[in-house]
């Protein structure tokens, strides 16, 4: 019989829960893990650990003959298709798990990275399972595990490490989040006020800029959250050559970054021309969206604009020039253009009646490098 091999599995404080509201027969990776996936066999022990608290919180042996794929809901908000049978030995409760560092003598994560009690570099390998352990790492956490089942020490866990965490994503840079657009509240009530419920200049200018894209022959995109609204009784969704679907030619990471722009202009499978509008207090949003998309993908060739009222031009300047940005490659500031409304306004009277013989580079007329002087 083959010689039991020790898998690390990890699980959030939900995704735990979530295992074993399913009946606690079935572990799941995600895609991207295939390859370690199928080199489990029957008779492994997978590793529980909570990722957020810390903790090992159980013993899994592996029941499978070999792994499957297969997308029947498990999890809430993944899938994790990567999957194989299994049966608990088992199952702490979350304030009776072992703490990480109770092991911290024995474990070659923390002596290989030469860590002291509070440094993080023994957590890059906990970043990825199924992560295959040395035998004497493995049997380590499992003795661990059967003394706390045995003799269970309650440690109170702080409740805000129990809440929900983001999903992650796989990307070129390693796993990322993509935050959602937050909905703008500005009464005590936490509800959106009337005045706000009535088109925006953001709103107008998405309008302009969707428009004006549609009537220069490229198909265009608006922010998946954005596409219910309207302006002047055009609905987004409803406007001509309106995608509702984009070219899938990135990872999902660098897509669902894509997807949230507020507008692009598309020519077949390429982006022509990606536009973020701010018109409201903070510029982060969009700045953040930019920056997130270069860091994904350095060698993205996209016209990148910042399109904001003329009061805010020397705020878009700073602040994508701040060092965070600078430290990209390429920095922001060298890929991201300002336009500002009065110039977009204006340019479009000008071009009325013609606006289907425009290029794209018209724009560079109208949009102002971000690159500071000395």
């Amino acid at each position: 019989m083959p010689e039991r091999s020790y898998w690390l599995d990890l699980f959030t404080p939900q995704t735990w829960q979530e295992f074993k509201k399913a009946g606690s027969s079935v572990s799941g990776f995600r895609e991207s893990r295939w390859s370690s996936v199928q080199k489990i066999q029957r008779g492994d022990y997978l590793l529980c650990y909570l990722t957020g608290v810390s903790r090992w919180v159980g013993i899994l042996e592996v029941t499978s003959a070999k792994p499957f794929k297969d997308d029947q809901p498990i999890w809430k908000n993944e899938i994790f298709p990567c999957r194989i049978n299994v049966k608990p030995l088992v199952q702490l409760e979350i304030e009776t798990a072992v703490p990480v560092k109770d092991l911290k003598d024995v474990l070659s994560a923390f002596k290989t990275a030469k860590a002291d009690a509070n440094s993080l570099a023994w957590t890059g390998r906990f970043r990825g399972s199924p992560t295959k352990w040395s035998r004497a790492d493995g049997e380590a956490v499992v003795n661990a595990i059967l003394a706390a089942e045995k003799n269970p020490i309650r440690r109170s866990v702080d409740p805000n490490k129990l809440k929900y965490r983001p999903k992650a994503i796989e990307a070129k840079i390693g796993l990322v989040t993509i935050p959602e657009p937050e909905p703008v509240f500005s009464n005590d009530s936490g509800t959106q006020s009337e005045a706000e419920k009535e088109p925006t200049a953001h709103t107008e200018v998405q309008a302009l800029l969707l428009q004006l894209g549609g009537e220069m022959g490229f198909d265009v995109w608006v922010a998946k959250n954005d596409r219910s609204r309207s302006f002047n009784g055009l609905k987004f969704a409803e406007l001509p050559r309106m995608k509702s679907t984009l070219p899938l030619q990135f990872d999902d990471a660098t897509n669902r970054t894509i997807e949230l722009i507020d507008v692009l202009w598309l020519q077949g499978n390429a982006i022509i021309a990606a536009f973020e509008i701010e018109s409201t207090t903070s510029i982060y949003s969009g700045l953040l969206r930019m920056a997130d998309l270069i860091a994904m993908q350095p060698n993205l060739n996209i016209p990148l604009y910042l399109v904001a009222p003329d009061e805010r031009r020397d705020k878009v300047m700073n602040e994508v020039n701040r060092p965070t940005f600078g430290r990209l490659n390429p920095p922001l500031s060298e890929v991201c253009s300002y336009i500002s409304f009065s110039a977009l306004r204006n340019q479009l009277k000008q071009v009325q009646g013609f606006v289907k013989y425009l290029k794209p580079d018209f724009l560079e007329e109208l949009a102002e490098n971000c690159v500071l002087s000395d």
